[in-house]
């Protein structure tokens, strides 16, 4: 038979054993919990350390990207007319021009613009890859994006506007709007209906009844809006032909073709 100094050692084991919450079980089951703790907090440190710098923002480029862009569109928002007095002053003084100068000189200003902006974008692009989001923030992620959709160059920068859409540098319906117009410049017909164009009805046009707006013609032009409206645009097509103030006509690429008798610029 045991002795009962031995008895008890057993027993008190066995509690340990049946009991966690005994002192020595405790200690150990609560030592594991802080080792835990402090892992887990250090993963979370990285976590945010790494998540930081991969989100850190270029502000120089950021704000280098914003004048490009406000270029851009300023002088088409001048060129399209509907701007109050107000604002026009403001564009114009932002521009650095007076409106007889934008006036009297508005194709040369244009293509001088672009043809600037679009050798900056360039160079942004060899230095960084597509400067969106992640780099820049919004909007000014937008701004190569105009650049080029303004350009002769679509087609050799699109493979890069598509990688940064399925990155979420920018959004999907600029990549849609630029494959549109890749496949317009190509002659071919586009998918989502984003892109019009003026068509000259004579050889010599001299008034606007002379040319004509249209939709170019769309690959499948009755489910259109349900492709648009999947791929996260806001209106449908007669929407937006509308805002564009376009009558909105399906043509097809023979019936354009038999219409136009140059192709405009």
């Amino acid at each position: 038979m045991l002795p009962a100094s031995a008895i008890f050692k057993i027993k008190n084991h066995e509690k340990e054993n049946l009991y966690p919450n005994s002192r020595r079980g405790y200690h150990i089951q609560n030592k594991g919990l802080r080792r835990m703790k402090y892992l887990l907090t250090f993963f979370i440190l990285i976590g945010t350390f790494t998540t930081s710098i991969s989100q850190e923002i270029n502000k120089d480029l950021k704000n280098k990207l914003a004048q490009i862009q406000k270029k851009d569109q300023g002088y088409r928002e001048l060129s399209k007319g509907g701007i109050s007095e107000i604002n026009k002053t403001a564009l114009l003084k932002e521009l650095n021009l007076t409106e007889k100068e934008f006036q009297e000189k508005e194709r040369e200003l244009f293509e001088r613009n672009d043809s600037l902006n679009l050798i900056e974008v360039e160079q942004i692009i060899a230095e960084h890859g597509y400067p969106g989001k992640s780099l820049v923030g919004e909007p000014e992620n937008e701004a190569a994006w105009f650049v080029i959709q303004h350009s002769n160059k679509i087609e050799k920068y699109y493979p890069l506007i598509e990688k940064a859409g399925k990155k979420g540098e920018l959004d999907i319906t600029k990549v849609a709007m630029m494959k549109d117009r890749l496949l317009m410049d190509q002659g071919k017909v586009q998918i989502y209906g984003t892109q019009g164009k003026t068509i000259f009805l004579t050889e010599n046009p001299k008034s606007q009844d002379d040319l004509k707006v249209i939709i170019w013609p769309i690959k499948n032009p009755k489910s259109v809006n349900k492709l648009r409206q999947k791929t996260g645009f806001k209106t449908s097509i007669e929407e937006y032909a509308n805002k564009l103030n376009i009558d909105y006509k399906i043509y097809t690429l023979e019936e354009v073709n038999k219409m136009q008798k140059i192709t405009s610029q």
